[in-house]
Parts: structure tokens; C-alpha cells; sequence
């Protein structure tokens, strides 16, 4: 990076660590191919929440499902949106049965299931 900007190491790495302080750069990830590990299928999964109370419980619990890769709170018809990743249909409908239908609160789910990805960007 530093023959890049035209910097010095010393130079860069003390941007870099300014980034990371200020909260700018919040963590470093590894990019998976989901394919080679036999996740091919991606679907985004719409739901609705019956109760404000059920709220904070459903957060806890869909933050550690390890099929979820995003969570959204969303304005509009629905509550959140789930960005799921799964081997297959069959896991696909093993993961809305049996985990996310059975969270408090799941009043209501709709599911999108994704042919294929144009473009998907970590960060933007």
C-alpha cells in the first residue's frame, strides 16, 4: 500500500491505526466462497414480529443463527430482513421451520430466493 500512495510504511500503518481508533475501520473479514463450501443457496427472508416485546428476543436469537449473514430492521410492510445463506431448498425450509418460525415473536415470513449475484459488496 505504501508504494501505492507513496508513503512510508511507518507513515501508512499510523493512518491505518488512526482509522481503526476512530472507529472508521471497524474490522477486518475474510471473503468465503460460500460455493466450495456447499452454501449455494442465498435467499432473503422478509418477517414480521407479532409484539413489541418480542423484539429484543428475536434480535438475541437471530444474532446467533449461523445461516443469518445479515439483519435488518426495516420501515414498511415488514419488520427485519434476513440475508440467509443455505445449502439447498431443503436446508432452506429445515432453517424456517425448525429455528426461525420457532423464535418468539415470528408472527410472519416471506421468502426470496436468489437465482444469482450481479454485485455484492461488504462495504460501501
Amino acid at each position: 500500500m505504501s508504494k501505492i500512495i507513496h508513503l512510508s510504511v511507518p507513515a501508512v500503518s499510523e493512518r491505518i491505526r488512526k482509522l481503526e481508533d476512530s472507529g472508521i475501520i471497524m474490522k477486518y473479514e475474510a471473503r468465503i466462497n460460500r460455493g466450495r463450501l456447499n452454501y449455494k443457496l442465498l435467499a432473503f427472508i422478509f418477517v414480521n414480529i407479532e409484539a413489541t416485546n418480542d423484539i429484543q428476543p428475536f434480535r438475541k436469537a437471530v444474532s446467533h443463527l449461523p445461516a443469518v449473514l445479515e439483519c435488518h430492521h426495516l420501515a414498511g410492510e415488514y419488520d427485519y430482513l434476513l440475508k440467509v445463506v443455505c445449502m439447498d431448498t431443503q436446508d432452506l425450509e429445515q432453517f424456517i421451520s425448525s429455528e426461525l418460525k420457532t423464535i418468539q415473536g415470528v408472527q410472519k415470513t416471506n421468502t426470496i430466493i436468489t437465482l444469482s449475484s450481479i454485485k455484492e459488496e461488504i462495504n460501501r
